[in-house]
């Protein structure tokens, strides 16, 4: 069974680069988590392959913090990340 967990919200993206600015609102997301990003357009899975925060390299994100994310599609502002749990 696969279940979705709200965590955060795409608040920009950086194109040329291809990083998402995301502002985590719930629970905590790890490097090697498997997300889904769904929006207006977007939508697709990826695993956390590396996070960054100020321009430090971190392994978990709490709630509140904002953080940057490699992704391998377009993002747009106000789109959902979910984390997938597969139990």
């Amino acid at each position: 069974m696969i279940k979705e967990i709200e965590v955060g919200k795409v608040i920009h993206f950086y194109t040329k680069i291809k990083v998402a600015a995301i502002k985590i609102l719930n629970n905590e997301l790890r490097v090697g988590d498997k997300i889904h990003i769904k929006g207006h357009t977007t939508d697709f899975n990826q695993v956390v392959e590396s996070m960054q925060k100020e321009h430090q390299q971190i392994e978990v994100a709490l709630p509140g913090e904002e953080i940057g994310i490699k992704v391998s599609d377009y993002v747009r502002e106000g789109d959902i990340v979910y984390k997938v749990i597969e139990e």
